[in-house]
């Protein structure tokens, strides 16, 4: 191929993939404002105990450091939901017939792929709707999807799950299935949880899906090196927060004195990640005008993972209106996924 027609081929091809695709910002300029101010980490460090929201983790380097931790080795979660995803894509494509996705958090998309070949080998048409707050990744994301599928349509949202959810249009396919795998539910706190679900089947039309990923109760010698692995990504992952308040809020938190601390509650069922302050020190962040005294060993609690039973996230999801029509699981029962159906 001469150099003119292999330029000139790569022009169609990405203007095959711009024609593609639509990414929706769905924070406005007033919205900017409210999100900036910041409101949230005051509250969060001026309360005791003091505690941040884990949205801080997704700036650029964030997003790409957690892209690391679900290749980690202790990490068995993504392998895991992979495995039932490779084994049962080809069910759920058969279940929901052609069907709209819509993927909550999806970062890369490595593991919707699966789910997007099984719909593609019954010939359905492939309409995708990645939700995502690092608008960097969601571009870069889509724009690979389009180049390996040629016939996908890609209209990305940059923003949270609520606006997103809340910013959907009726489908122009048969059916939606809104999918939230990844254990993300985890992340929730119980209260967190129905508010979520109410979202969910406000955003879904009578007889359309939910794909939800959990992670199941197991004992805390499985549960602890997967948020405490040997190379230190995950340790890594959580001090980037307090940097990315440092770039977003002028602020002065200086990474080496704290230190990454993650265990299994097992009472809460849940694993708690925490930032322990290593002295007594003083943090400002200027563009809030906030001063913050820490303790020695004080913490920040950045993220929880909640750790579910099957049989009661079931009942939870048919008093929502979402009836679970299956529920697959691995050999060992570490993880699981469920597909369910608006009833009401």
């Amino acid at each position: 191929m001469s150099i003119s027609k292999a330029v000139n081929s790569n022009v169609t091809s990405q203007n095959s993939v711009e024609k593609r695709l639509q990414i929706e910002r769905l924070v406005g300029a007033t919205q900017i404002v409210a999100l900036s101010a910041g409101s949230d980490v005051v509250k969060g460090l001026t309360q005791t105990p003091k505690s941040l929201p884990p949205c801080y983790f997704y700036d650029d380097r964030g997003s790409d450091l957690f892209e690391q931790i679900c290749d980690l080795p202790e990490y068995y979660l993504t392998r895991t939901e992979t495995t039932i995803l490779q084994q049962y894509a080809g069910e759920i494509a058969k279940i929901t017939g052609a069907c709209e996705l819509v993927e909550l958090g999806s970062g890369s998309s490595t593991k919707t792929r699966i789910l997007l070949d099984a719909y593609q080998q019954l010939g359905y048409p492939l309409h995708y709707l990645p939700i995502d707050v690092c608008a960097g990744m969601l571009e870069s994301s889509a724009k690979q999807l389009l180049r390996d599928y040629p016939l996908m349509q890609v209209h990305a949202l940059a923003g949270t799950y609520e606006l997103a959810l809340a910013k959907l249009l009726p489908t122009q396919l048969p059916s939606r299935m809104i999918c939230f795998i990844g254990s993300s539910l985890g992340n929730l706190a119980p209260h967190e949880c129905n508010v979520f679900f109410s979202q969910i089947t406000n955003a879904l039309q009578v007889g359309e899906y939910l794909l939800l990923g959990i992670d199941l109760r197991k004992p805390k010698q499985i549960l602890e090196p997967a948020y405490n692995d040997s190379q230190g990504v995950t340790a890594a992952f959580n001090l980037n927060m307090l940097e990315h308040l440092n770039q977003r809020f002028e602020g002065n938190f200086d990474t080496t004195q704290f230190e990454h601390w993650a265990f299994y509650n097992e009472s809460e069922h849940q694993i708690e990640m925490h930032l322990r302050s290593l002295r007594s020190q003083i943090v400002e962040l200027h563009a809030l005008n906030l001063k913050v005294n820490f303790a020695l060993g004080e913490t920040i609690l950045t993220e929880i993972s909640r750790k579910f039973d099957l049989n009661t996230i079931k009942l939870q999801l048919t008093a929502q209106g979402l009836l679970p029509l299956r529920m697959w699981t691995d050999p060992n029962q570490w993880f699981g996924l469920l597909l369910c159906q608006l009833q009401r």
